[in-house]
């Protein structure tokens, strides 16, 4: 069958694909709009799957909350590019995957990406056929759980920073005013006997190191020191902190203000952790060189 122009553009607006794919898939199957169809989602699975090990550090922050603000779930979806992340297709899929984990109650990937998604296929396919349409990796990378006796509360800085907080004794803005501080200063615990022994530890051994360097008598040390420590962890904890939207009050009297209690809180922000290699400006243009040559 001769392939058409027409056949070739009513390809491409179907499926996005390139013009030249669009006119070799329907060389390959003879004309048959369903089976060029079919050809290109195959050879796009099979892209998407040779750029699972790219690096995906961008990307956003998804929260779902249960109707009843009893649980919720927050989740991050990364891509390579802010381009891409500040894409309304992208974050529709990240927000539906956050909510199809609510509703099934599950935070493994694995069983997420098993997940059927409003389109009828599931989490993984509409994922891979993403990153052979858009060319970019794609992935999740955790999606985290949070319960509340209270309320849990959200608050989200754009799509990079999300937090959700769960508290007793108090309302949804309260939880959702706990939540923005979290978000803003980014609180290590929630009170000093939640703080990891080790990093006090360390902090510990820091200060003393820095206070002998004085040398006062080590009685006088031991006094700096627990000054300094009692610092350390009012800065570090949740309760300790003064309130970013009133520096006069700390979160704690906040919260006895209400009678509230903070039972947990989850943060998280884009890409934190994720070795990223950086190329230097010269050696991006040789790598540019070397793909337009090659």
């Amino acid at each position: 069958m001769a392939i058409t122009a027409a056949m070739v553009k009513d390809l491409r607006q179907t499926t996005g694909a390139g013009m030249m794919d669009c006119k070799k898939a329907l060389a390959e199957v003879d004309g048959d709009m369903d089976a060029a169809i079919e050809f290109l989602r195959k050879k796009g699975m099979a892209g998407a799957d040779k750029k699972a090990g790219r690096v995906a550090a961008e990307g956003v922050i998804a929260i779902a909350v249960s109707d009843d603000k009893k649980s919720g779930i927050i989740a991050e979806v990364n891509c390579e590019t802010d381009f891409v992340a500040k894409g309304d297709e992208f974050k529709a899929f990240a927000n539906e995957i956050a909510a199809l984990a609510l509703a099934e109650d599950t935070t493994d990937n694995e069983t997420i990406m098993g997940l059927t998604m409003a389109s009828g296929e599931t989490v993984d396919t509409v994922r891979r056929e993403m990153i052979a349409r858009i060319g970019e990796n794609m992935t999740l990378r955790f999606a985290k759980k949070i319960e509340s006796e209270g309320v849990v509360g959200q608050y989200q800085h754009g799509e990079k920073i999300g937090v959700v907080v769960a508290i007793t004794g108090g309302d949804e803005a309260l939880a959702r005013d706990v939540a923005m501080h979290i978000a803003a200063v980014n609180p290590a615990a929630i009170s000093e006997a939640d703080v990891d022994p080790e990093m006090v530890a360390k902090e510990r051994a820091f200060q003393i190191e820095q206070a002998q360097e004085s040398g006062k008598p080590m009685e006088i040390i031991e006094k700096m020191i627990e000054g300094r420590m009692r610092k350390y962890l009012s800065e570090i904890t949740l309760l300790g902190q003064s309130f970013v939207k009133n520096p006069d009050l700390t979160v704690e009297k906040l919260l006895k203000e209400s009678g509230a209690t903070v039972t947990a809180f989850i943060r998280l922000e884009v890409g934190a952790g994720i070795e990223v290699e950086t190329l230097d400006f010269a050696a991006e243009v040789a790598l540019a060189g070397k793909a337009v040559t090659g």
